[in-house]
């Protein structure tokens, strides 16, 4: 049976939190589709999104024709201030964690997490500038500054933009092998010169 990686795609996104991981996440999956996944992307009601940036994005289903996931990506950008105090969407982010074994997050995504309570007690990291905030939304977070990603298990967030590229390969390597995750680094040439 076909395991679902889910990419929340919304306005005011921002682009490379979303796009980052789907490459990772789309390279992987059609190139190795004998491990059991498949990536997909969905919005509220199924309709393009425009990103931070202006890219115009078409998602894959809404939020009601999205098969159940495996794996549910949330990235940031300015768009998520508006979540993050939309007491609809966070409900349905706690139902989500009630049914998706493992809840991720790029950038300020961590910021919406936190405000429905699902980084309560949890180590967590988000966008540099954006630490404080996590920590004033919930002061049990423990706040990890200047690292990419942080695995607690069921839930992963990582650090701003690029950052989500590499929590992505991470689970892939969490999932599979590190072999896997070497493959698709390589596929997709990601290399960085990390200063």
């Amino acid at each position: 049976m076909t395991r679902h990686i889910g990419i929340l795609l919304f306005d005011g996104m921002e682009e490379l939190d979303a796009v980052g991981p789907w490459e990772v996440f789309a390279w992987w999956t059609q190139n190795f589709p004998d491990d059991g996944y498949a990536a997909t992307t969905f919005s509220l009601d199924g309709q393009p999104v425009t990103s931070a940036k202006s890219l115009v994005v078409q998602p894959h289903h809404s939020q009601g024709t999205v098969p159940p996931l495996e794996i549910l990506l949330h990235p940031g950008g300015r768009g998520t201030r508006p979540l993050s105090e939309d007491d609809s969407h966070l409900a349905w982010l706690r139902e989500q964690r009630e049914q998706v074994p493992l809840i991720t997050s790029v950038c300020t995504g961590s910021i919406v997490l936190a405000a429905a309570g699902l980084l309560r007690q949890r180590p967590a990291t988000s966008y540099h500038t954006a630490l404080d905030r996590l920590a004033e939304l919930d002061p049990t977070i423990d706040v990890r500054a200047g690292e990419r990603y942080v695995d607690d298990g069921d839930v992963i967030t990582s650090a701003g933009v690029s950052a989500g590229i590499d929590m992505a390969l991470h689970i892939v390597g969490r999932l599979v092998s590190a072999e896997r995750a070497a493959q698709v680094r390589r596929g997709i040439e990601y290399d960085p010169a990390l200063v």
